[in-house]
C-alpha cells in the first residue's frame, strides 16, 4: 500500500471535499437555516420559491444554494 494512494483517488479541490452536503452540515447562519427560522421551516415544508442571496464573499451563499 502507498502512502499517497488515498489521494491520487479524489481529484477534487478540498474546498469542494469538505463543503456541506446537508443542512445538518451547514454551519453558521443560524438566524436564517437554524430549527424552526423562516428559511429552515420552507425547506421542510418543501414550499421554497425564487430567493436571492446577498453579501460578501465567502460567506456561504452558493454552498447553501447547492445543499
Amino acid at each position: 500500500m502507498d502512502l499517497f494512494e488515498g489521494n491520487a483517488l479524489s481529484t477534487e479541490p478540498l474546498a469542494a471535499r469538505m463543503r456541506p452536503r446537508n443542512l445538518e452540515e451547514f454551519v453558521g447562519q443560524e438566524h436564517i437555516v437554524g430549527p424552526g427560522r423562516l428559511l429552515r421551516r420552507a425547506i421542510d415544508a418543501d414550499q421554497l420559491s425564487s430567493l436571492i442571496f446577498y453579501g460578501p464573499p465567502g460567506t456561504g451563499k452558493t454552498t447553501l444554494a447547492r445543499v
